[in-house]
């Protein structure tokens, strides 16, 4: 690891199906905690950190709409997800002595903050961890979304995406034997040929707002802290120029 981390300030998006573990559903307490045990490491580098958590391993407002639901009733089911998710994930940050605050975009006052802006730029520069839940607070927008829209908000030095693989391969490396791994992208490239490293509307933002997003394993213990430090597998995607 680097003796100086690469960014002041950083977003992890993490998947729902992240915390999932082993597990089909739900939630892996294991995983979890190792997942906070990372984000502590980074944090103790100095590093200010916000979270955004997707709610895929409890509900997806996507497949809820395929089933015949409406869509705007199946995204905000999914944005409660989030809410569960990030309190677990706050749990388990506190339990590694790090202080905590969920701010949800969905007002919950009697388990969240409300999103302010101002208050979680203040959080972070006090060395808190803020977690960013229930997405925007609209249907029709993902958490990646989310994840590009807060680290624009909270002037992110990078947007770090942790996922199953390593980082952005030309297909699937679970299916496709002679995938092949990028090292560096440009947004444009991510557009074009449909890479499906966040969706377009998230890869625009970040785009638009000069943020580079960095996507690498979750699944491996310190990965996170390595990749902040500037080593460890990644895939970059920033500007081309």
């Amino acid at each position: 690891m680097a003796a100086e981390p690469r960014y002041k300030r950083v977003l992890l998006k993490i998947s729902g199906e992240a915390l999932m573990g082993q597990q089909e559903y739900g939630l892996c307490g294991e995983t979890v905690t190792r997942i906070a045990r990372d984000i502590t490491a980074v944090r103790d580098m100095g590093v200010e950190v916000c979270v955004v958590v997707g709610g895929g391993n409890i509900y997806r407002g996507v497949a809820g709409a395929a089933a015949g639901m409406d869509r705007a009733t199946g995204d905000y089911m999914g944005m409660l997800a989030t809410v569960i998710n990030s309190l677990a994930m706050q749990n388990a940050i506190e339990q590694q002595g790090v202080p905590t605050r969920v701010q949800s975009a969905i007002p919950m006052e009697a388990v969240s903050e409300p999103y302010i802006r101002r208050r979680a730029l203040r959080h972070m520069e006090k060395g808190r961890v803020v977690i960013f839940a229930a997405g925007t607070g609209n249907p029709f927008f993902t958490t990646d979304t989310a994840a590009a829209l807060r680290a624009s908000e909270m002037g992110c030095d990078a947007l770090l995406k942790g996922t199953k693989v390593d980082g952005v391969y030309s297909d699937d490396p679970y299916k496709a034997q002679g995938a092949t791994k990028y090292d560096e992208l440009s947004y444009l490239q991510v557009l074009s040929h449909d890479l499906g490293v966040m969706d377009h509307s998230a890869i625009s933002l970040a785009r638009e707002n000069r943020i580079p997003i960095l996507v690498f394993s979750i699944v491996k213990p310190g990965g996170f802290a390595q990749v902040v430090g500037g080593d460890g597998q990644y895939t970059i995607v920033k500007d081309s120029s």
